[in-house]
């Protein structure tokens, strides 16, 4: 791998964790895109799942006190039930439909009304979210805006929000990179590229409380909005260019 690649992913680690740690959500986007650039999909999934774990676990770690662990313990339940599954079922998708499912989904979350997303508060809904979400993780990479369907109509703060989705986000990063990792091996992935990948993570999470805790409620889904959808344009055009040249895999 060149260093121009290398610099490259290395400062969409920094920048994608710390979009991560803020928003809870759409820095996952970012990083998978670059990744699926250089690794093949099985790869690129369980180096994004180890460098996400970083991530994640920094941040459930810095806002523990806020995660409401009745929510994730229902999750962990439904998510190894979704892995049974799909372990079963032992799909792995292409790049195309990676970055087609990375695309469409905020497209999709948003044409669902308002009244038909369920609250994460209600009664066995975290089960199902472990659920739909894993599934959701193992065919797209990411379910990070799957997961934010069912925060949306919650009367909960943004810190309660970011910690909760951190912790049952772990969790789901062991998830996936034990699903490719057990159906296709770790490929070219050596602990040079997950070793510093890990660090420029935690690095880019560490930065993030400093913009968090300046930031109102409204700010947060703001921008989350704007950092989502201009993302999933970019994949969408990415995955017409793939299909079009027949590249795919």
């Amino acid at each position: 791998m060149t260093a121009a690649a290398l610099t490259l992913i290395g400062a969409t680690v920094v920048f994608s964790s710390f979009i991560s740690a803020v928003f809870g959500m759409a820095g996952g986007m970012i990083l998978l895109g670059v990744l699926l650039l250089y690794f093949d999909v099985a790869t690129g999934m369980v180096l994004f799942s180890v460098i996400q774990l970083a991530t994640n676990g920094w941040r459930t770690g810095h806002y523990r006190k806020y995660v409401l662990w009745r929510i994730f313990w229902w999750y962990v339940l439904g998510g190894l039930l979704a892995f049974a599954f799909m372990r079963y079922m032992a799909f792995v998708p292409d790049k195309a439909t990676v970055y087609l499912l990375l695309g469409l989904m905020p497209f999709l979350v948003e044409a669902l009304p308002a009244k038909m997303r369920p609250n994460i508060e209600w009664r066995r809904v975290p089960f199902f979210t472990g659920v739909f979400t894993t599934i959701i993780q193992f065919l797209a990479g990411v379910g990070g805006l799957f997961l934010d369907i069912f925060f949306q109509k919650s009367s909960l703060d943004r810190k309660t929000v970011n910690a909760t989705k951190a912790v049952t986000q772990t969790f789901s990063h062991v998830l996936r990179a034990a699903y490719f990792g057990s159906l296709s091996g770790f490929g070219d992935l050596r602990v040079e590229h997950w070793a510093p990948a890990m660090v420029l993570a935690i690095l880019g999470t560490v930065l993030a409380p400093y913009v968090l805790e300046r930031m109102t409620d409204d700010g947060f889904r703001q921008w989350t909005r704007v950092i989502i959808f201009a993302v999933a344009t970019v994949y969408l055009a990415k995955a017409g260019w793939l299909l079009w040249q027949g590249s795919a895999a």
